[in-house]
């Protein structure tokens, strides 16, 4: 399991130097309550009702995600299912005050 977390670490390095733009908008939309991190490894909606360029960011970032998941349960002879909770866990670590995280019954929760 520990090269996962080294493969992953990388990952996310690599994710925010390569789409820092993304990251931006990624940021202002968690800042805004409409997403949050999901129990599962990607991104989902905390609210019903968002706008059309969060919902394009949303599925492109997870779509990064899945991809890069899979790369690396690939690597590692690993399910992508590990790789996906590896990343929750990250993600947990890394999400800020205030932002939205799912708890383990699913349900929107802030930090």
């Amino acid at each position: 399991m520990k090269t996962v977390t080294h493969w992953f670490s990388l990952f996310l390095t690599l994710m925010l130097l390569s789409s820092a733009a993304l990251a931006v908008t990624l940021q202002e939309a968690k800042e805004l309550g409409l997403i949050g991190e999901r129990r599962d490894g990607y991104v989902g909606f905390v609210v019903d009702d968002v706008p059309p360029d969060v919902r394009a960011l949303v599925q492109s970032v997870n779509n990064q995600r899945r991809d890069r998941y899979r790369e690396i349960a690939d690597d590692n002879g690993i399910t992508v299912a590990q790789v996906a909770a590896v990343a929750f866990e990250r993600a947990v670590e890394a999400t800020q005050s205030g932002h939205y995280l799912q708890d383990a019954s699913g349900n929107w929760v802030r930090k």
